[in-house]
């Protein structure tokens, strides 16, 4: 499981230190693609697996459906942690996401994520915002 969050820097070359407690998790390599806020979501081979079943389970008749796999299949990688604990991250994410030297990984369960400092700090915002939250997560009934 992907927790907590971690800030790294990425080498000359474009690859990216791996926390020892994700790259655990991480087996034998992952796969990268697209988030949806305009970050890069890391996700074991077994995770991406059920992701794609998902995926290829829609109808590609329906127009979200066929959005949602380009947005997540025309950017995904399989990429292999190195003896390092690095990963390289393709050029076109790292161009996506403006990330040139600092990075954030944020565990998210299944998966973790990967920020600028920037884009990760405006995130943080909106979260620690209690009035709004109150209103944004009433209807998911996490009290039980």
């Amino acid at each position: 499981m992907f927790l907590g969050q971690y800030q790294h820097s990425l080498d000359d070359k474009g690859r990216l230190t791996i926390p020892s407690a994700f790259r655990d998790a991480l087996g034998e390599g992952a796969f990268i693609s697209r988030g949806f806020d305009r970050n890069i979501m890391v996700m074991t081979a077994a995770y991406f697996q059920q992701v794609y079943e998902r995926l290829t389970a829609m109808s590609i008749t329906e127009q979200n459906a066929r959005q949602l796999r380009r947005l997540l299949l025309a950017s995904a990688f399989q990429v292999d942690v190195d003896k390092a604990g690095r990963v390289l991250l393709p050029q076109n994410l790292r161009q996506y996401l403006n990330l040139e030297n600092d990075a954030v990984l944020v565990g998210q369960g299944e998966y973790f994520e990967i920020w600028t400092p920037t884009e990760w700090a405006t995130q943080m915002a909106a979260i620690d915002d209690a009035e709004a939250n109150a209103q944004r997560f009433s209807a998911l009934n996490l009290g039980g």
